[in-house]
């Protein structure tokens, strides 16, 4: 079996050589040697820079990274996922950790998050900095921020989810070529989540220690209100496609209920002295919501036929992913004598 494990760099050629050397030096860990991960047989690390200005690709070369995958201009994390994906299936991955190029995450951490993956345990293993084990100098916003858009879609998609953000994650082979992601503009840690806990992967959230550097400069956005906006956008999509009857199904039965409860009100009150006029209000605002609610219903029975057309055309895609993917796989492999 194949490990790739994958770091995506953008601008990281003071650190892209160190993080290199650190995973190296993780492949000699007992995990690979009497544990699961003697399964793997050969180890790679790719480098995907995304559109770097420095000498990121140079360095990431010459610190033997077996991949490295340039180009330019600088595409956003989501587009640099999505080619660290087709470029681990084209050379027969059979699993892909990705881990940040900055050092903030332990290299010594992949066993963590590989063997559950190793032993079919789960599909996909995400890391948790927000577990038993504190993140170190995480600015308070930005904790806020994940535990409560974790709990948000935790609830529409009926799921326990931990970190939505932390790009420090192990999948198996199933899953990368499940995985479609619509956004390439932004990142793709929320959505790929949301699209694997749509297809019914299984996923697991696992504690893992992590420091942040205080001189650290965001590389996606430099706005947390961007951030945070672009963020929205993409869980709010994303939810709206894997969960369409109960994104759009609740809104529209809570205002249909609360349309029933003002027309209640205004047949009690009308039934006292049969007069409309004072109690015109009641009966307007009970028609508005009564409306809005009906579109909302609609809206969540079309939504999921158009759901229903989706899952088919990516079981097609994901058919096809396999046989190329496999053609290709096989083109890479060496040959035997």
């Amino acid at each position: 079996m194949k490990l790739i494990v994958n770091i995506p760099a953008y601008n990281e050629e003071d650190k892209i050589a160190e993080t290199i050397g650190r995973i190296r030096k993780s492949f000699e860990s007992d995990f690979y040697r009497t544990g699961p991960g003697t399964l793997l047989t050969e180890k790679r690390i790719q480098v995907i820079d995304d559109g770097s200005t420095d000498a990121t690709a140079t360095r990431a070369e010459e610190a033997g990274a077996d991949l490295v995958i340039s180009y330019r201009p600088n595409r956003k994390l989501a587009y640099s996922f999505k080619r660290a994906v087709e470029s681990s299936l084209e050379h027969g991955a059979d699993f892909m950790v990705n881990i940040d190029a900055d050092g903030q995450f332990d290299p010594d951490d992949i066993p963590k998050l590989l063997g559950p993956v190793i032993s079919l345990e789960c599909d996909m293993t995400i890391a948790n900095r927000f577990g038993n084990i504190a993140a170190k100098d995480i600015p308070w916003i930005r904790s806020f921020l994940n535990r409560f858009a974790a709990s948000m879609v935790g609830f529409f998609l009926n799921t326990k989810t931990e970190d939505l953000t932390c790009g420090f994650r192990a999948h198996n082979r199933e899953t990368l070529m499940r995985l479609n992601l619509v956004n390439v503009n932004f990142t793709y840690t929320q959505e790929t989540i949301i699209d694997a806990i749509g297809k019914n992967l299984k996923l697991r959230w696992i504690p893992i220690a992590v420091t942040y550097h205080s001189d650290r400069k965001p590389k996606i956005t430099k706005s947390i209100v961007k951030f945070v906006s672009n963020g929205f956008g993409i869980i709010l999509k994303a939810v709206r496609d894997v969960r369409p009857m109960k994104f759009f199904g609740i809104p529209g039965l809570f205002m249909i209920g609360l349309s029933a409860i003002l027309f209640l009100v205004f047949l009690a009150s009308y039934f006292q002295d049969f007069k409309i006029s004072p109690y015109r209000n009641y009966l307007s605002f009970s028609a508005i919501f009564f409306v809005v609610g009906l579109q909302f219903v609609v809206f969540a029975l079309l939504a999921d036929m158009v759901r229903s057309n989706r899952l088919l055309v990516e079981e097609q895609l994901y058919l096809t992913k396999k046989r190329l993917y496999e053609e290709k796989a096989d083109e890479t492999a060496p040959e035997k004598i």
